[in-house]
């Protein structure tokens, strides 16, 4: 009977620590986390969450994108047109410039949390 219980237990506490982190992600929202900047570079950490793109943005200078947590991001420019990037985890990756007075979201294609380390540079031109 002891057996039985605890199973019983186990299994309880399973199931309530998923709900919680169900729970915990449902009230996430994408975001970016300044982590420092100097005239050299400007880095951040964003956590896109799936359903949830970043605002419209542009970056006007080059980027590694260094994947934390990867997934497929879909950039979807202003007008329309679309680009996927698949980043797997602890790889990094280049991103040139935006062009001249476009803009972009970022949208995470999967179903969990994308995070990356955005390292900007400022002085690539």
């Amino acid at each position: 009977m002891k057996s039985l219980l605890s199973s019983a237990a186990l299994v309880a506490g399973g199931f309530l620590a998923g709900a919680a982190l169900m729970h915990s992600q449902q009230g996430a929202q994408t975001q970016r986390f300044p982590q420092f900047e100097n005239s050299d570079v400007k880095v951040w950490k964003s956590v896109v969450y799936p359903k949830q793109p970043l605002t419209m943005h542009r970056h006007d200078h080059g980027r590694v994108i260094i994947a934390l947590r990867g997934g497929t991001m879909k950039i979807v420019e202003q007008g329309g047109a679309t680009e996927s990037h698949v980043w797997d985890s602890g790889k990094a990756y280049w991103l040139p410039a935006n062009a001249p007075g476009t803009t972009h979201a970022d949208v995470n294609a999967g179903t969990e949390p994308i995070e990356v380390m955005v390292v900007e540079l400022k002085k690539d031109r």
